[in-house]
């Protein structure tokens, strides 16, 4: 870390920026001035107010070829980040893209996420899109967190809360009811009498990622259509620049940086694609990425996650038209190299008081030690006990029906070490499992499986993932690509695995969506929502006391 530190001015001297050249006027009308504004945008949050453990990873100024990690985000270092950046530019915005509860940290989401709400509050921010995660406690306390209120259950346990005093936007989320979105579809704000307008989506896939009862009676409509449909209705109120705030996105190859856009791919590049020409700006997320990308004349960002980085766009404004005439975006680490606002720190240290007798609930008891430490074939015994626990909480046909299940390795977020009665507690399953995915069940065919589980092996690419206690293969890695996985070894409760049959393969949503590039997912047809992750672990430690540690290989390696 001290290494980390000393090199950081080199490092943040390596941040690039994209930009364009300025654009002709979509206006007749002469020039009058211009008016800069600034955007000040992250996304993916996820109530991470403590600084996760996860940094940014940089060029080795020493040596190109190796990378350091600076240690970065943290609602103390964000807000300070944020200070100093509306401090450039008294025309301004703080906007986020989504997710920016759900998925949380203990410190948040045992209070239902009203710790982030305060702390966005704090910090200025002005406009969110809603994502996926913020419905997984369902639309109506979604509701709660913009309007306020005890949780009707819980009640208030940090204080009085008030809601958010920053618009969530809704624009494609829509009340079958009333036919009419959940949230505000949009906002504008006027700079010096200059209008520009902040629209606000999700991903239209969002029930399938979720519980289905979080988002019953709503209708996720298709991003691009829903903003197409918006531009006429702004225009005629005299708006002219328009920037999306979406929670959808894209990767690019892992050569990357995070002011790069190399060969970027995934759903926000068809989306962004057909947007109107008027969107001038589209600040994205949900794949946790950084990007900085310029597209069909307009700026694409993405600022990783968790408040590590924060994107600092500029926008040149034509007084008379209102229009974007030049735009540019930096994404920049939130290091932790400035002073910690003494608000946030205020915070922290009244939550964490009231979070300690929570950690430590027990759950129930464990049969020994379930360690994250990789064994010679790629396994650990907390990664299989999780993928038998994921299996558990879907085999109901009515959460997914499942009879496989996977889980990657790096999902896995640390040991759980019972104590001397073997008991654990809910503090340390949640750091074992603190993603807040839902569980999702797909239908893949036999050969998908096998392309799936040869996806682990892919040079640089290559993830392992951990299967249910009912599955078992071979692999040996000195065979060619493609080719690693011993098809007849393959095994489904002891039966060889049909390549022409259907399978119903349950596995969080992160990977049924393609993560860690497990493509094959993908193909997954007539998905259904589970459980939370954290949940489906919680339950099953519940169910029995003193279930065993699962040591029998699932994969097995070939020397």
């Amino acid at each position: 870390m001290r290494r980390s530190l000393l090199v950081l001015p080199a490092l943040l001297s390596l941040v690039g920026c994209a930009s364009f050249a300025p654009s002709p006027a979509k206006s007749a009308a002469p020039a009058t001035g211009t008016l800069d504004v600034k955007l000040i945008a992250f996304n993916d949050f996820h109530g991470n107010l403590r600084q996760p453990g996860s940094g940014v990873k940089v060029p080795d100024p020493a040596d190109p070829n190796k990378t350091l990690t600076v240690p970065a985000g943290g609602s103390e270092y964000l807000a300070t980040w944020i200070k100093q950046l509306k401090a450039k530019n008294p025309h301004h915005a703080v906007v986020s893209a989504g997710d920016l509860i759900g998925a949380s940290p203990l410190l948040s989401s045992l209070f239902h996420d009203e710790p982030t709400i305060e702390s966005m509050n704090e910090m200025g921010l002005e406009f969110n899109a809603v994502g996926n995660h913020e419905f997984d406690e369902g639309a109506e306390e979604l509701l709660r967190m913009q309007r306020g209120g005890c949780h009707p259950k819980d009640g208030c346990k940090i204080g009085d809360f008030n809601g958010a005093r920053f618009k969530f936007l809704a624009a494609n989320v829509i009340e079958r009811s009333t036919g009419k979105p959940l949230f505000p579809a949009y906002q504008i704000k006027r700079f010096e009498g200059v209008p520009v307008a902040f629209i606000g989506m999700t991903l239209k896939d969002t029930p399938t990622i979720v519980n289905p009862s979080g988002v019953a009676g709503l209708q996720f409509l298709d991003e691009a259509e829903t903003v197409n449909r918006l531009v006429p209705e702004l225009k005629a109120q005299g708006v002219r620049a328009i920037v999306v705030l979406v929670h959808e996105g894209g990767v690019q190859t892992p050569d990357g940086g995070i002011n790069d856009c190399k060969g970027i791919s995934g759903a926000i590049v068809d989306i962004v694609k057909r947007f109107d020409p008027e969107v001038d700006v589209v600040v994205s997320g949900h794949t946790h990425q950084p990007y900085n990308c310029a597209m069909d004349n307009r700026l694409l960002t993405s600022a990783y996650s968790y408040g590590r980085l924060v994107t600092e766009i500029d926008l040149k404004l034509d007084r008379a038209s209102g229009d974007v005439i030049e735009r540019r975006a930096n994404n920049l680490i939130v290091a932790t190299n400035v002073n910690k606002d003494a608000n946030q720190t205020a915070l922290l240290e009244r939550v964490s008081k009231l979070v300690a007798p929570l950690e430590g609930r027990i759950i129930g008891t464990i049969g020994g030690a379930l360690t994250n430490q990789a064994d010679r074939n790629g396994e650990t015994t907390a990664g299989r006990f999780i993928a038998d626990a994921q299996l558990e909480a879907t085999r109901d046909p009515k959460l997914g029906g499942a009879q496989i299940a996977f889980m990657n390795d790096g999902g896995v977020r640390g040991d759980i070490v019972p104590d001397a009665q073997g008991r654990v507690t809910f503090g340390q399953l949640f750091t074992a499992q603190p993603w807040g995915n839902n569980m999702m069940t797909v239908t893949l065919k036999g050969s998908d499986i096998v392309e799936l589980l040869e996806q682990q092996f892919r040079p640089k690419l290559g993830v392992m993932m951990f299967v249910s206690e009912n599955f078992t293969y071979r692999y040996d890695l000195r065979q060619p690509e493609g080719q690693r996985v011993l098809r007849d070894s393959i095994h489904l409760n002891g039966a060889p695995l049909d390549l022409n049959a259907d399978y119903r393969v349950a596995a969080n949503s992160f990977l049924a969506l393609g993560g860690n590039n497990f493509s094959v997912f993908l193909r997954g047809r007539n998905p259904v929502g589970g459980p939370l992750d954290v949940d489906a672990l919680i339950e099953y430690v519940e169910r029995q006391p003193g279930r065993p540690v699962p040591t029998t290989p699932r994969a097995n390696k070939v020397e």
